[in-house]
């Protein structure tokens, strides 16, 4: 087989253009890891999947999701969409209203809501945990944060899948006014061998409940549309400090308005401390990719 079904999609958004785009290819049978490095790295969008058979019991399809650079073991943006997709394409089915994803982070379950453009699906994330909270005036930070209007919650080093530097602003207008330092970013990167920095700050009379921006700072220099990986391990965070917006361990964080997107991502912190990432996604691109 050559051609295969191929979608582009906006996750954590409800219209074009104001989510995360994402790549997915259907009936991947056949292709090797070269070829699949070589469509994402074609694609050039922030993440391509490619959607197999499974026949491991309880799985709904298997997941193989890359970056232009890199095979990725688990992201929150790639896990909705693709979801999305094999509803979309009749693949999988809801049992109860769950669909379960099978990738390189194990047996992740998606729990799926209404239909059609209302649908919204959240996966459940990986466990994350606090690798370390900074002290204040840490050196390793003082480049990255030196104009920075910090808020009450330290910095914390958090590790879910992915290593993210977790800095809480004063608040949104600081938030969103920020310019970061991307030399730093990449410095404190590389040395914590994380990702990079995801800013957030409370905000007060809009209908979400924090703003956040992740500044990645390795293997490449970009600020994420939509990161649903990111916004998990802050979920974490926050309800390690007892201090998740919100009520009942859910709220909404706006992302991407500084890079010309406007994604909202719903998040939720349930009873049993597991940490589930969602939102709406919508199809752009439907067609075949025939790569030979």
């Amino acid at each position: 087989m050559t051609a295969r079904r191929y979608l582009q999609l906006d996750v954590f958004a409800d219209r074009p253009g104001a989510g995360n785009p994402l790549a997915v290819v259907l009936d991947a049978e056949g292709l090797d890891d070269a070829a699949m490095q070589a469509i994402a790295r074609w694609t050039r969008l922030p993440e391509t999947t490619f959607v197999f058979a499974t026949a491991t019991p309880g799985a709904s399809y298997g997941i193989r999701i890359f970056s232009p650079r890199r095979e990725v073991p688990f992201a929150g943006h790639p896990s909705v969409g693709t979801a999305h997709a094999v509803l979309e394409e009749g693949i999988a089915i809801p049992q109860d209203g769950m669909l379960v994803q099978q990738g390189l982070a194990g047996l992740l379950p998606l729990r799926v809501q209404g239909q059609g453009r209302a649908r919204t699906i959240a996966v459940r994330t990986p466990s994350s945990r606090v690798v370390e909270v900074a002290a204040a005036g840490d050196a390793r930070l003082t480049p990255v944060l030196r104009d920075w209007p910090l808020g009450s919650l330290p910095p914390a080093l958090m590790e879910g899948g992915r290593r993210w530097w977790l800095v809480e602003l004063a608040d949104e207008a600081d938030l969103r006014a920020l310019t970061p330092e991307w030399n730093a970013v990449a410095q404190l990167a590389q040395d914590s061998d994380s990702m990079g920095v995801c800013a957030y700050a409370r905000c007060h009379g809009q209908p979400y409940d924090l703003a956040v921006r992740a500044f990645v700072g390795a293997p490449a220099q970009f600020e994420d549309a939509a990161s649903g990986a990111a916004n998990a391990t802050l979920a974490a965070w926050l309800a390690s400090r007892d201090a998740l917006p919100g009520t009942n361990g859910s709220y909404l964080v706006s992302q991407g308005r500084e890079v010309g997107h406007d994604a909202l991502l719903r998040m939720q912190v349930d009873a049993d401390n597991a940490v589930w990432s969602g939102g709406h996604a919508c199809t752009v691109v439907r067609g075949v990719i025939d790569w030979r």
